[in-house]
């Protein structure tokens, strides 16, 4: 008989979400609307800004959030309201998830990738740099920079932001990995001129599917509601002058997301305890490195524990015979993303790097980071991990 599979990350229920999803039953809130949506919307705002450092510029007090049915709809909303078009381009973070880049392509403007840097393996501020400078020197300056989280470790926000500004470039800061992860104690999510958040089955809260644009203002608030909900103008008829979508969360799906930000700090603490248990088990074997973070600035959720495996010093072991190693005990592993430069649907895409995202698809690997994961779990991952390296 096959054992339970235990998976990368898995969505874990705090409790309560039953009742705030009952209580829109009972009081016929289905719609993508009510008192849920608005309830959640404030929890996210609370707990991101009610740091005195959050916001991170002036006017953070009037920060606000509007919740949508996934990240990639708040990502593509953040590019139309920063007025990307046909014909722009959008620098983006090459080693991510495609859900960053697709919402460009949508709007008809072209990716430009930027490589990682190996200390975060986000995007790299010397490279952010050279491929402004050769885009304007194209006569194409850059619209917006994507920047990511990546499996929750922040990005070098000081740097890269130091290089928006110096080229007025606006900067969409994707947290969709990272609620919960801070920088210099500022929550991830309030660094950017606009940020997104996902609440993915996998993520490290979940509302089944979901996400959250976070705006500067009310009113840039109130615009990407406008947007999210068929753009219908102030008529007792339905009337559009603009193209609006379908992007806003149900009631139902954020009373799943008020029962998940009760619990937010507790999913926060075991996912970074699964993070010091992968410390603790490859302390002893050579040529394995866990990913943590580079300094005391920053505190990653950890939504994802990742390794880079060197087999000149593993004696040849290789991240994809230890993925297969795990397989086998239905242990579920998983590369690190594929960067979007490799990626067949954007081999035309410019791109401006040394090769350091590339080596890191190679070799990184992906480990079971759930916060629901058991100590019997625990034991079955350390055995099979062990027996791998023993070899």
């Amino acid at each position: 008989m096959s054992k339970d599979k235990i998976w990368l990350s898995s969505p874990h229920m705090g409790g309560n979400e039953q009742i705030y999803v009952n209580k829109a039953f009972e009081e016929n809130w289905v719609a993508p609307l009510g008192p849920n949506v608005n309830g959640f919307e404030e929890d996210i705002r609370e707990y991101l800004f009610s740091s005195p450092l959050a916001g991170g510029r002036e006017g953070a007090e009037g920060a606000s959030v509007a919740a949508l049915s996934s990240g990639t709809a708040a990502l593509h909303l953040a590019l139309i309201m920063l007025g990307v078009k046909a014909g722009d381009e959008v620098i983006c973070q090459s080693m991510t998830f495609a859900a960053s880049a697709n919402p460009i392509v949508y709007l008809g403007a072209t990716p430009v990738f930027i490589d990682s840097e190996k200390d975060t393996l986000n995007l790299c501020p010397e490279q952010l740099e050279r491929a402004i400078k050769d885009r304007i020197a194209k006569g194409k300056k850059p619209k917006a920079i994507i920047a990511v989280h990546l499996y929750g470790t922040p990005y070098k926000v000081d740097d890269v932001h130091k290089v928006a500004s110096e080229y007025e470039i606006p900067v969409i800061e994707d947290a969709a990995e990272a609620l919960g992860s801070t920088y210099k104690e500022q929550k991830c999510g309030t660094f950017g001129d606009l940020a997104i958040l996902s609440f993915n089955g996998n993520k490290i809260i979940t509302t089944s599917g979901g996400g959250a644009l976070i705006t500067g203002t009310q009113k840039q608030k109130e615009k990407a509601v406008f947007l999210a909900t068929q753009a219908r103008d102030a008529a007792p008829h339905y009337q559009h002058s603009e193209i609006g979508y379908n992007y806003r969360l149900s009631n139902i799906s954020a009373g799943i997301g008020r029962g998940q930000m009760e619990v937010i700090d507790e999913r926060v603490g075991a996912r970074r305890k699964m993070h010091q248990f992968y410390v603790d088990l490859f302390a002893g074997i050579r040529g394995v490195k866990v990913y943590s973070e580079p300094n005391s600035n920053y505190f990653s959720n950890h939504w994802l524990s990742v390794i880079e495996v060197d087999k000149n010093a593993t004696g040849g072991i290789t991240r994809e015979d230890l993925r297969l190693h795990l397989e086998q005990e239905n242990i579920e592993s998983r590369p690190l993303w594929k960067p979007m430069h490799m990626q067949p649907v954007f081999a035309e895409a410019p791109f401006y790097g040394t090769g350091i995202a590339e080596a890191l698809f190679q070799n990184g690997l992906c480990l079971p980071s759930g916060s629901n994961l058991t100590d019997k779990e625990r034991s079955r991952i350390k055995a099979r991990i062990l027996s791998c390296f023993s070899k």
